[in-house]
């Protein structure tokens, strides 16, 4: 599809505003036309003192008869109304094109939106947030700035040459024929300029998303900042970047003051032209003087569009450059197609069976090698294993994040992939290790994970993730709004609060990536209390990282470099596992499994 084609595509739903804002584009064309003759009545035959033509002398002579200053009045109050007419249409005129164009990006902002949510969780984790984030802000303006900024005022500048070159002609085909003598030089200029002025609106604009990538990284990242006391480094790097910012934006502003410097002396060089051949024309007695300030008139509404156009060619050119961003967004095709006639998953009771199940997100790295499994409802499975075991990809095959490259995930028997989408993972509840927060208040977070849910709901799920107690001391209670990720809130206080999201989902498979890392003993021993409530009945997946969520496992899957080396309880790989017996041991003494050493002397001998 060509880009005409596509930005013309986001018009059809406006289709009655279009028509609308062409059908006042012919009539602000047609009183533009008639703008001038008033002025030629005056010089002409007001002033001039010759005869008006037949037919409109019929029209006049009973309201004015001979009086000269009775007809130069009413010439000028025809003139007046003429021009407040138009100006009236082009305010119209100018309201219904912004509101069409905000329209259009309105849409366009959504189906972006809709299609960047679309898209399977490792196309994000290859994008950078920043980088979408910026094409669906800034970028998203292209089909506004193409279709109100180009396509509308190219229309009514063509219509407009049109219907004034008919008029000329009729007037003096001569005039008529060089006032077309610009075009040639107008489509040299704009065919040599174009090509720079795209590539350098490119160069722009992947320097301006950058430059918002680094302000988004910086101000994300505050707190590891601060902690390092680099602001002098992060500002340094900020000035570098935006030190090529500017310099190609000043570029790219030469280029288009040149453009528009060329178009400008192209229109001036035949207006002059016209003037000149027109002022002989005058003093041959072939044109009058009122004729010659109709053609200046008319030269005047074709040109002054064109300059215009000239003038915000750059950012035409910018908004090609954005067109072309964000069709490479619409052209990523989701990873994880949806079904037309998935499954519902609204019965489904979280028997899980993972059958020789393989992984890669490419072919020279392979995450997930022929694991088998089973976990039926009301049971426990913890995954433990060193940092990069695949752990956390297991679990993510569950809820379809990624879809596995072999084997076959099921749930109640039936492949996973067969399920409507957002019905399965609408019976999926995630407990991450760091609490996503949102804005809004705490009730609002909490509500997050069923939206229908009552006040009451809301708050005993706050009870059962024992949140309720760090929440009674807030002046609004669950109503107090949370800053930015709930950052004064402690790392506990935000895990409770995501604790209790997935309890009030009450989903029939939980996925719980160390949930109580960020809590205190006491408060993990109450959440604990609450989830094995809450596993009644449920299948769970417990990505571990301590010890007491391994020893509250009904069973524990080893994990090491992708597969699956053994299975068991706690007790039975205790004595039949070394790998799983060192790990025990060291977290007994709270030694982490990312320090190097730790890994080799838990490697030793297996």
């Amino acid at each position: 599809m060509t880009l005409l084609a596509w930005t013309l595509a986001f018009l059809r739903p406006h289709r009655g505003r279009v028509i609308a804002i062409t059908a006042l584009a012919v009539v602000e064309v047609g009183l533009v036309a008639l703008a001038p003759w008033p002025l030629k009545a005056v010089v002409d035959n007001v002033l001039g003192g010759q005869p008006l033509p037949a037919p409109l002398a019929a029209l006049v002579q009973p309201l004015v008869g001979t009086n000269t200053v009775a007809l130069l009045l009413l010439v000028v109050f025809a003139g007046l109304l003429l021009q407040l007419s138009s100006e009236v249409v082009m305010m119209l005129h100018t309201q219904l094109q912004v509101t069409t164009g905000q329209r259009i990006l309105f849409d366009l902002r959504g189906r972006l939106l809709d299609h960047l949510l679309a898209l399977g969780l490792r196309q994000h984790l290859v994008t950078r947030t920043a980088d979408s984030v910026y094409r669906l802000e800034a970028d998203a303006y292209c089909v506004n700035d193409l279709a109100i900024g180009g396509i509308f005022p190219l229309t009514t500048a063509a219509l407009k040459l049109t219907v004034m070159f008919v008029i000329l002609a009729r007037l003096d085909l001569v005039l008529a024929l060089l006032s077309l003598s610009v075009v040639p030089f107008l489509y040299a200029c704009l065919r040599y300029y174009s090509t720079r002025m795209v590539e350098r609106a490119e160069r722009v604009k992947q320097l301006e998303s950058s430059l918002v990538e680094r302000m988004f990284e910086v101000l994300s990242s505050i707190r590891v900042v601060k902690s390092f006391a680099r602001e002098p480094y992060e500002l340094g790097r900020f000035n570098h970047l935006g030190d090529d910012t500017m310099r190609a934006r000043l570029r790219l502003t030469w280029q288009e003051s040149l453009f528009a410097v060329a178009l400008s002396a192209t229109t001036l060089v035949g207006t002059a032209l016209i003037l000149t051949v027109g002022g002989l024309h005058v003093l041959d007695g072939r044109l009058t003087v009122g004729g010659l300030l109709v053609v200046l008139a008319y030269l005047s509404a074709v040109y002054n569009p064109l300059s215009s156009i000239a003038h915000t060619t750059g950012s035409l050119q910018q908004a090609v450059v954005s067109a072309r961003r964000v069709r490479e967004i619409f052209a990523l095709q989701p990873e994880v197609a949806e079904t037309d006639n998935g499954l519902d998953a609204a019965g489904i009771t979280g028997d899980l069976r993972f059958d020789r199940v393989s992984f890669a997100y490419d072919q020279h790295r392979t995450i997930l090698d022929g694991i088998s499994f089973v976990s039926r409802p009301g049971e426990t499975v913890a995954i433990v294993g060193l940092t990069g075991a695949g752990k956390t990809t297991l679990a993510s095959l569950i809820p379809r994040f990624f879809t596995p490259t072999g084997g076959q995930v099921l749930i109640d028997g039936v492949e996973v992939s067969q399920y409507s989408l957002r019905s399965l993972r609408e019976r999926i509840a995630l407990v991450p290790q760091e609490a996503v927060l949102f804005g809004g208040t705490i009730a609002d977070n909490i509500r997050y994970g069923r939206l229908e849910a009552s006040d009451a709901e809301v708050e005993a799920a706050a009870e059962a993730a024992h949140v309720a107690p760090f929440v009674a001391r807030l002046p609004l209670g669950y109503q107090t709004p949370l800053a930015e990720a709930g950052g004064t809130f402690s790392g506990g206080e935000r895990q409770r609060l995501g604790i209790a999201r997935a309890l009030l989902k009450d989903a029939r498979i939980l996925i719980l990536d160390e949930p109580t890392s960020s809590l205190d003993a006491i408060s993990e021993e109450a959440v604990f209390s609450a989830l094995r409530t809450l596993r009644r009945g449920r299948t769970t997946i417990v990505i571990a990282h301590r010890l007491s969520t391994i020893r509250d496992a009904d069973r524990i899957l080893v994990l090491h470099e992708g597969q699956l080396i053994a299975q068991g309880t706690h007790d039975e790989l205790l004595a039949s596992n070394e790998l799983y017996g060192r790990m025990c041991a060291r977290l007994s003494i709270g030694r982490s499994l990312d320090e190097p050493e730790t890994v080799d002397e838990l490697l030793h001998g297996i």
